[in-house]
């Protein structure tokens, strides 16, 4: 393995782990506050820690003439819609079924990356990403845990997925041309502005009426921190350099070390079907990045921050 793509790996593997906790995260934060202001403050947050971070280290690019309509429309799916469908997802749906619904994003983001971006996928790329499905059914789905859900929280959750293949796809194309950081800082940015009149309107006489928590501003730091920040960089340094559906693959991951957290901190059982599941998880991983027909990967580059 190239220590490109290995630097590649541990990188969507820091996020998956970062996305993961925001599940606990945001089990503190609904305490106190709704989902609306969760993330309007969360990508307030998140985009004064990058402003400051890289600024001075110049690994902010200028936006290229043409480019600022993909910026615009990578945040409309991410972090607007998706984050409008996943935090009302993740209230009324419990954390199990989220899990589930969330595992199916790499499914469906590999096709549609091999029909729109011509992305090669391989019979066994497919048969690695059905194996993690079924590990991931395994860890969620035993007999100890129950799936509830609202229609509204169901449909708020297949919308987030709808959300999530659009977003990928379009960052693709920016991926190709701007450094992580420039894309995650400028797409957390553009969605404080698109996420300000739903918070004014709807959640700010609840806000208001709450104020400002520590116990809630915690969570909220680590959510934006982590969460909208790091989590994204790695990510979309782990796309331009692996792909598209070979990233994605691992959010089946998310699931599995949510249960692995769940053991440790929330003393949650860890049984064979979960044992099992996890296995079936890491094996399906490992089959979905195999290169078999001579394929290889194509060079992904972007541009040099300006000096």
């Amino acid at each position: 393995m190239k220590k490109g793509n290995l630097i590649a790996y541990i990188s969507v593997f820091l996020a998956m782990l970062f996305w993961s906790y925001t599940f606990i995260w945001y089990k503190k934060v609904y305490d106190f506050y709704n989902p609306i202001t969760v993330v309007f403050f969360r990508l307030i947050i998140s985009s004064v820690f990058l402003f400051l971070l890289m600024y001075p280290l110049k690994r902010l690019q200028k936006i290229q003439k043409g480019d600022l309509r993909y910026f615009i429309l990578v945040s409309i799916f991410n972090p607007f819609l998706y984050f409008i469908g996943e935090s009302y997802g993740i209230k009324y749906v419990s954390s199990t079924l989220t899990a589930v619904i969330i595992a199916t994003i790499p499914l469906f983001t590999s096709f549609t990356s091999s029909y729109f971006l011509k992305e090669k996928i391989t019979k066994m790329n497919s048969i690695g990403i059905l194996v993690s499905i079924i590990g991931v059914g395994l860890v969620i789905f035993n007999n100890q845990e129950t799936a509830e859900a609202s229609f509204f929280g169901l449909g708020m959750l297949w919308f987030a997925v709808a959300a999530a293949i659009g977003y990928t796809l379009v960052l693709k194309k920016l991926a190709s041309r701007y450094n992580p950081t420039t894309i995650v800082t400028y797409h957390n940015f553009i969605g404080i502005f698109l996420f300000a009149p739903l918070f004014f309107i709807i959640d700010f006489p609840e806000f208001k009426q709450t104020g400002f928590s520590s116990e809630a501003w915690i969570p909220l730091l680590e959510l934006a921190i982590f969460g909208s920040s790091f989590a994204f960089i790695f990510f979309t340094f782990s796309i331009q350099r692996i792909g598209v559906g070979k990233a994605n693959a691992f959010t089946n991951l998310i699931p599995v070390i949510t249960a692995i957290i769940a053991y440790f901190v929330l003393d949650e059982i860890l049984n064979i079907n979960k044992i099992t599941g996890i296995l079936l998880v890491i094996g399906g991983l490992f089959l979905s990045q195999i290169k078999i027909n001579g394929l290889k990967d194509k060079p992904r580059s972007y541009i040099k921050p300006t000096e």
